[in-house]
């Protein structure tokens, strides 16, 4: 594809020097222009697929022209050029909307080979301009399940940060949903016609990695029998996902900095440069910054995958979307298994809701699975999930528990019930703190005191346990 250049510098040096370069070895139209102000106005009165701007110019510098830019024509593609390279400037040039970074001086093979990747992005983005709109419209995330503010500020920034380049880190704990959202984001992105490949740093061991990610040639090393071709090539176009990017050693860090700021990697035992075209997503359920402090993470590698953050909130901060995963994992697993399944109980749902989930997510899910497989009716029952029975939920299960008595033994016996595992529940979560579990409840320390004696539980016996795990 052949596209329409605008290239801005105050030194009429470089501009002839880009000029030449570019000219000799493409065919795209060049248009160059030493005064930012004046090169803003050609903007507006021209169709450029990309502008070449330097970051230090009088009066306007590259990251204000990029701002201005993009306001006028977001899908417009800018590289910005400086002599004065900062890891502060690169992040906010390219969180502002920078294709790419470009230190001075820089090589003619770098320079060109930006160009034609941004040229190939042009193109794409030509095509699937209207998909584009439409996602940023709909917000189309249909793999993430949820209804709660925070999730759906995470399908908010989704929708944002898909249609565009930028390198993105998903950090939460295991369980959370990264990789699904990694999923959201490259099927609404412009390289969705393009393979997602993951990869997961913690099951490949250290020893093969490199291998497996770059390739190797025949002889490489004892059983390399043959050339094999490596997972960055395989994503070549498409997106590469690094789960738990943080168990990387320090030497894989080093090289796939350089294939982030390069697009340049070897395959293992090859002498060859190669090139690949690649959306980077990462993930981690590491505190990379404390990684850093402790030296076993790069810092200019952390800044690179950082460009854009989602940090997804653990299962217990989002209770409320408890139901509607639960539903939504009966339906999957009601089909795997040929189930007629319609429904979850009341108390099944108090259950899960009263649940830590340590394992967030995926825990829910695999209980729901197991629940399923357990359910003889076409409703799910709490006794069908085998729940911890700690943390059961305050409903026992009516069938097991008072289906033989009298609707009102029935009924007392369940409120008793009730009543001894709220409380419980409550001591336990106020360390045996009467006042505060009574403020938790929101009723009268008193009556807190009577319900405890009616139930025969002490608060003694609550922070007693909890001295004896604060002494172990």
């Amino acid at each position: 594809m052949t596209g329409k250049i605008l290239i801005v510098d105050d030194e009429k040096d470089m501009l002839a020097l880009l000029k030449r370069i570019i000219s000799e070895e493409t065919d795209h139209e060049l248009v160059t222009e030493a005064n930012p102000f004046r090169a803003l106005e050609l903007f507006k009165e021209s169709p450029f697929d990309l502008v070449i701007t330097d970051l230090k110019m009088p009066r306007m510098d590259g990251i204000k022209l990029l701002g201005d830019i993009k306001r006028i024509r977001p899908e417009v593609s800018v590289i910005i050029l400086t002599a004065y390279a900062t890891i502060e400037t690169a992040v906010e040039a390219i969180q502002k909307g920078a294709y790419d970074y470009i230190t001075k001086p820089f090589r003619r093979e770098r320079i060109l080979l930006t160009i034609d990747k941004v040229m190939k992005w042009q193109e794409m983005v030509k095509e699937n301009l209207a998909l584009r709109q439409a996602l940023a419209e709909k917000g189309d995330v249909s793999p993430l399940i949820g209804t709660t503010q925070v999730m759906k500020e995470i399908f908010d920034r989704i929708s944002q940060v898909a249609p565009t380049t930028a390198t993105v880190l998903i950090t939460g704990a295991s369980g959370t949903g990264k990789e699904l959202v990694a999923r959201a984001i490259h099927q609404n992105s412009l390289r969705r016609s393009k393979k997602l490949v993951t990869v997961n740093c913690t099951a490949i061991p250290e020893q093969v990695i490199e291998s497996e990610l770059f390739g190797h040639v025949k002889g490489a090393f004892t059983g390399a029998w043959r050339d094999k071709k490596g997972l960055v090539e395989v994503a070549h176009e498409g997106t590469l996902f690094l789960d738990e990017i943080g168990d990387l050693s320090q030497g894989m860090q080093t090289k796939l900095l350089r294939l982030l700021q390069e697009g340049e990697y070897k395959a293992v035992g090859s002498v060859v440069t190669k090139h690949a075209d690649l959306r980077f997503i990462t993930a981690t359920n590491h505190n990379l910054k404390s990684e850093i402090q402790e030296k076993r993470f790069r810092e200019d590698l952390y800044y690179r995958i950082n460009v854009i953050h989602i940090d997804l909130p653990p299962l217990k901060e989002r209770k409320q979307d408890i139901p509607i995963l639960s539903y939504n994992f009966l339906k999957k697993y009601a089909g795997i298994y040929q189930k007629n399944i319609q429904d979850i109980s009341s108390s099944a749902l108090q259950g899960l809701v009263s649940q830590e989930f340590s394992g967030n997510v995926r825990e829910l899910e695999n209980i729901i699975e197991r629940g399923v497989i357990f359910c003889k009716t076409n409703t799910l029952e709490l006794k069908d999930l085998f729940l911890d029975k700690e943390q059961a939920g305050f409903y026992p299960d009516l069938d097991q528990v008072a289906s033989h008595l009298s609707f009102k033994e029935a009924k007392d016996r369940m409120i008793r019930l009730f009543h001894e595992q709220y409380i419980r529940s409550l001591l336990a979560q106020s360390k045996g703190n009467i006042s505060k579990a009574a403020e938790i409840a929101g009723i009268q320390r008193q009556y807190l005191h009577r319900l405890m004696k009616e139930a025969g539980i002490d608060a003694a016996d609550f922070r007693k346990r909890d001295d004896e795990v604060t002494a172990c």
